[in-house]
Order: structure tokens, then sequence, then C-alpha cells
């Protein structure tokens, strides 16, 4: 009896480790992904100002300032 309950408690504190660890791991998933949402967001602004118009073929767009 007594070798089980140890059994018992060693695979406790086993699982406890990995949820601890899965944790972790989680955790620092979600802050990857807050950093990479906003690095895609300021590539995207970005792209927007750079890019032509969609709405308006190449012969339509207007003129860059300095033209």
């Amino acid at each position: 009896m007594e070798e089980r309950i140890t059994d018992l408690e060693l695979r406790f504190m086993h699982q406890e480790k990995t949820i601890s660890d899965l944790n972790d791991t989680v955790c620092r998933q979600e802050l990857a992904i807050v950093r990479l949402v906003r690095e895609m967001s300021r590539m995207q602004e970005q792209l927007l100002t750079m890019a032509p118009s969609i709405n308006r073929s190449a012969d339509e767009e207007e003129p860059p300032p300095h033209y």
C-alpha cells in the first residue's frame, strides 16, 4: 500500500511539473503572438501607404506631389 501511495505522489509531482512547464510555454507563446500581431499591423499600415490604390488603375492614379 505504501508503495502505491509513493507511486501516486511521484506521478502527481511529475504532472504538476508538466502542467507548470506547459503553462510557461503557453504564456511565452501568447506574448509572441501579441508581438507578431502588432508587427503585422505596422507592416500593413506601411504597405497601404506605399502601395497604389487598388480601386484605381495605374492610369487613373494621381501623380506624386513632386511631379
